[in-house]
This record gives structure tokens, C-alpha cells and sequence, in this order.
């Protein structure tokens, strides 16, 4: 007779002999730290193992959580790459076209900033990373980023956590402002310090002020809670709390997750979790739409080291590995220096782009053709065309400039916009409670 522990034990023996297979191949897809993510690192170290001794992992992995107080073992979703955390700052918002401070202000994304949206979520979907759950703020262009890119993995069906802990930074009143007048006003030492410094927070927002988060509905519950301005440090303590009531744990449960959210945001997890001095968290940027992955220690929850056993090239920073190369964000992270920071500099790098081969070559890199030996490596990762398919490639290299899009012509469907699905229904939405 076929009991109920007959069946847990065979599901647990499948999943096992699935995890041994992952760890004795020689080929798990994980993107090189050069220009594109069709790259794959070989990830052998436990090619040359006994099958009895990475059982022995294994069931020590699964002791290791339960010893942590996880509730259970969760089976993830990922079961084909090494990550189990993911990071990706939103596309490109009206007030990033338009060089302007943000803060908890809910702008929508651009055109150009569901393209990026998108490319990243193929970014991801190439990878072979696939997700349990995602983390995201209240405002929407983190949210429809976080729904584009499930939209190109595939996995709109997954649960979608919003909570105001993960927003950005309240810029208090400069929240509104044009980046670079601030700059030729302030001088670039004094807004470098309010906008990455640990704990220098720009001023104050009046209560009168046109922006100010206490006239959006959705804070009607928390008024009191509403910051007048905020330093990293002030995004950090909110950010923690969250970090360890909600993140955490789902980390140690062995969940797969994935944070979409805003750069400073962002910027105040990574000094969390890589132990960036308050010193040198000044020197940290982090782009939009290029997802970064982690490999964790599910003890500590502390990053693993990049198979290179270096920090990122493109911070100096991180042991996380950007999905898409260093080389790409570094070019990125330097026009976003400039487009702020840069006085001599008088067009607006978002919307103008003299050199439109950049793009092309940056979408061939994401979109292109394989090489033979990262078809081989990626051979058990259906083929998903969404966006990799001849009539959306000529239209990215037709009218696009990185990280901006021109939309000065006609897109594929004829309309002046790309047709992109209204929001996601299918996701499953919730509001998470954290103190």
C-alpha cells in the first residue's frame, strides 16, 4: 500500500537526485562578468564528487534551514542556476527622462522604460534564474518593472509583496527639482553628499509642498510615518526592517526572491548585506534594469564570493554578478554621472543619443544569437521569444539609444508604441505587514 510518507519520500528523493544533477553538471548557466549574459561561467566545483558525498550536502543544506528556524524546506522554483537573490532597479520613470529628484513622488515609466523593463526580464529569463516571489515598493514603476520582467520570465503567476519600507528615499524639497540646476546652484560636492552620502539628508519638504507624499491616497494609514526628507541612513533603518521580518526569512525557508525597487533603496540593502562602510557607500550607483544576482550562505544570509573571487568591476563593491556584464554597467553608471553631475554637458543624455550603434550593439548582446558553446550550455532552457523575435530586434536597433529610447518612429505595430500587454491581472498582489 502506498502511503502518505511513501509519497513525501519519493518527492524528496526526485527533488534530491534533481539538485545532484545541478551540482555534478559542469555547465550551470551563470552569466560571465564580460559583456554578455549568453556567456556562461563553468560552475564544476562539484563535477568531481562522490554521488553519496553531495546527498551528504544536501541533507545538510536541508538541516542547516531547518536549524535556523525556517518552518520548512520550500521547494523552489529555481532549480537551475545557483542564485537565490536577485536585485533590479526600475526603468526609466518620466522624472528620469527629465533629470529631475523623485523621491516618493509615483511617476510613471516611459516608453523607453518598459523596453528596459523588458530586457531585463529576458536578461533574467536567459540566465535560467526563475523566482518564487518578488519584493517591490508602493510606487508603480517599480511595481510594472517587477511585472514586465515576471511577464518575460514567464512568471506572472508568482506572489508580488508591496510595502512602503522598499520605497525610495524622500529628497525632501529638492523633489521636484531639475538635477543638474541643483547642481549649478549647490555646487556637485554638496548634491553628490545629499544624494549618496550615509548621513547628510537633503532639506526638509515643507507640508505645503506640491509633492509631498501625505496628499497620495495610499499613505492615508501611515501619515505619521511619512518622512519630511531622508538620508541613506534613514532609508536603511526602514529598509532593515523589512530585511529581517520579511526578507530573511523567506531566504532561509529557501525561497528565491527577487527586489525590485528604486536606487537608493537598493543602494541601503547592498550596504547591508555586503557591509559597506558608511564611508565608502558615498561611491556606490547602482543602474536601472540590469538585474544583480546573489549566492548566499542561507545560515548567515551573508554573499557568497563571485566564481572569479573578485568584487564587481563595474562598483568596485559587490559580490553579486550584474546579468548583462560589468562593461555594460559601467558604461551606464558613467552617462548617469554625467547627465547629473557633468556641467559642460548641456543636452539631456536620457532623450539624446548621437550614437545610436550603442544600442544595437547592447540589444544584440542581450537578444542576439547565441554562441555554439552557450547553446550547448543552455540547451535545457526553452526557447521564449517574446522580445527575441526579427520584427522587435529591428525596432530596438531602428529607434532605440542606451539606456533611453527615442521614440521618434513607427513601431512594429504601427502605432507609435510598442504593444506591450495591459497590467497583469494573472499576479498575485499582496500587501505585506511589516511594523
Amino acid at each position: 500500500m502506498i502511503t502518505a510518507n511513501t509519497i513525501k519520500n519519493i518527492s524528496r528523493n526526485i527533488a534530491l537526485n534533481r539538485q545532484i544533477a545541478i551540482l555534478t553538471s559542469s555547465c550551470v548557466p551563470t552569466p560571465t562578468n564580460q559583456t554578455t549574459s549568453q556567456g556562461f561561467h563553468s560552475v564544476a566545483s562539484g563535477a568531481n564528487k562522490t554521488s553519496s558525498s553531495l546527498v551528504s550536502q544536501l541533507k545538510d543544506r536541508e538541516e542547516q534551514i531547518a536549524s535556523i528556524g525556517a518552518p520548512r524546506a520550500f521547494t523552489s522554483l529555481n532549480e537551475d542556476t545557483p542564485y537565490q537573490l536577485c536585485f533590479l532597479r526600475h526603468g526609466q520613470s518620466t522624472w528620469n527622462r527629465d533629470n529631475r529628484f523623485i523621491g516618493w513622488t509615483d511617476t510613471p515609466l516611459t516608453d523607453d522604460g518598459v523596453l528596459e523593463a523588458r530586457v531585463a526580464g529576458q536578461m533574467l529569463y536567459r540566465s535560467g534564474i526563475r523566482f518564487d516571489e518578488v519584493h517591490t515598493s508602493m510606487l508603480r514603476r517599480s511595481i510594472r518593472t517587477a511585472n514586465l520582467a515576471l511577464m518575460e520570465l514567464g512568471q506572472e503567476y508568482i506572489p508580488v509583496h508591496k510595502h512602503w519600507r522598499l520605497n525610495e528615499r524622500n529628497y525632501g524639497s529638492l523633489v521636484g527639482q531639475n538635477k543638474k540646476e541643483v547642481v549649478q546652484e549647490f555646487g556637485k560636492d554638496q548634491v553628490k553628499r545629499w544624494r549618496r552620502s550615509y548621513n547628510e539628508p537633503p532639506p526638509a519638504m515643507h507640508d505645503d509642498h506640491p509633492y509631498h507624499p501625505a496628499r497620495d491616497p495610499r499613505y492615508r494609514m501611515m501619515l505619521d510615518k511619512i518622512p519630511r526628507n531622508e538620508s541613506l541612513k534613514d532609508t536603511l533603518d526602514r529598509s532593515t526592517v523589512y530585511w529581517e521580518e520579511v526578507i530573511k526569512p523567506a531566504l532561509q525557508a529557501g525561497k528565491t526572491l527577487l527586489i525590485t525597487g528604486h536606487e537608493n533603496n537598493l543602494r541601503s540593502l547592498l550596504m547591508h548585506l555586503e557591509g559597506i562602510s558608511p564611508d565608502d557607500i558615498i561611491d556606490l550607483s547602482i543602474p536601472r534594469a540590469v538585474p544583480l544576482a546573489y549566492r548566499l550562505d542561507l545560515e548567515t544570509v551573508k554573499p557568497l564570493d563571485r566564481p572569479d573571487g573578485k568584487f564587481d568591476e563595474a562598483t568596485g563593491f559587490l559580490r553579486g554578478e550584474w546579468i548583462g556584464g560589468d562593461k555594460a554597467v559601467s558604461q551606464i553608471l558613467e552617462r548617469d554621472h554625467k547627465q547629473v553631475y557633468d556641467t559642460s554637458v548641456t543636452t539631456n543624455l536620457e532623450t539624446d543619443c548621437k550614437d545610436r550603434r550603442k544600442w544595437t550593439t547592447y540589444m544584440d548582446t542581450v537578444l542576439g544569437e547565441p554562441s555554439p558553446e552557450a547553446k550547448a550550455k543552455s540547451a535545457n532552457v526553452p526557447h521564449h521569444d517574446s522580445l527575441d523575435n526579427d520584427e522587435n530586434r529591428m525596432f530596438f536597433s531602428n529607434t532605440a539609444c542606451v539606456p533611453g529610447v527615442e521614440m521618434d518612429k513607427k513601431e512594429p505595430n504601427g502605432h507609435g508604441s510598442i504593444s506591450v500587454p495591459p497590467p497583469f491581472p494573472s499576479t498575485s498582489h499582496h500587501i505585506v505587514k511589516a511594523a
